[in-house]
């Protein structure tokens, strides 16, 4: 029987990559996110059996809404990859507290509302999987990025805590953790930094920037019956940069 798969974040970068291994292996994936028009060119560039939901994550009080919407109109859900996410780079003390807020409440407050709207419909079938994006910020500090590395860390205890929670009824719950992956924006980033790029390739055991296939991958392994047994894991897709020294 064909799975359903949701990809928040999914117009773009490491969601695109998701979805696009999804369909791959006959997942019928929609892929979700505020911009409708970048929505609809990733589908083009994923192909067949790809659907978009436009939908911004942070009106939380719409998203029980969003998600009955979605199951009149798809039918259940098995997987869900909460990979949409926002960033900022800041000094500390210049950090405001609508700063903190807005990075919280895309990176842990949608996530937490929309996988306990999934998880309700999950429950009366005693099955489901969902994958939670962390990052290096959640491995080890990084100067600049408090409240991503706050909201990642958020992340990696909500993974563990639903993982107890829900795999005793057939849900399985894990986190990637993305390292150093290409893309032209984190390319650019340390083309214009070489003391960063070079602290970056320093600590990377295997010498080089991931793609974001091999995200893509992670998680369509995550997924499948091959993980079956695998819950509460927190999985560095890294090239080994959160273990070099």
């Amino acid at each position: 029987m064909q799975k359903t798969a949701l990809v928040t974040g999914g117009g773009s970068g490491l969601g695109l990559a998701i979805a696009r291994q999804f369909t791959l292996k006959g997942i019928r994936t929609i892929i979700a996110g505020r911009d409708e028009e970048k929505l609809n060119k990733a589908r083009e560039i994923i192909g067949d059996n790809c659907f978009t939901a436009a939908f911004d994550l942070t009106n939380l009080s719409g998203i029980p809404g969003f998600v009955s919407d979605l199951i009149r109109q798809y039918g259940e859900i098995d997987i869900l990859v909460n990979n949409a996410g926002i960033n900022q780079k800041k000094e500390f003390t210049e950090v405001t507290d609508e700063d903190f807020h807005r990075i919280m409440t895309t990176n842990v407050s949608a996530v937490f509302s929309l996988s306990r709207e999934l998880v309700k419909h999950m429950l009366p079938r005693k099955s489901g999987c969902i994958i939670h994006i962390s990052s290096m910020a959640a491995q080890y500090g990084i100067p600049k990025v408090i409240a991503y590395s706050a909201s990642k860390t958020a992340i990696e205890g909500m993974t563990r805590a639903m993982a107890v929670e829900l795999s005793p009824h057939g849900i399985r719950v894990n986190a990637i953790a993305p390292g150093f992956i290409y893309s032209d924006m984190t390319a650019k980033a340390l083309d214009s930094d070489p003391e960063r790029k070079a602290k970056v390739f320093g600590r990377t055991p295997l010498g080089y920037m991931g793609q974001p296939d091999d995200i893509g991958h992670a998680a369509a392994f995550l997924v499948s019956d091959e993980a079956a047994y695998i819950t509460g894991v927190i999985l560095p897709v890294d090239g080994g940069n959160s273990i070099g020294f």
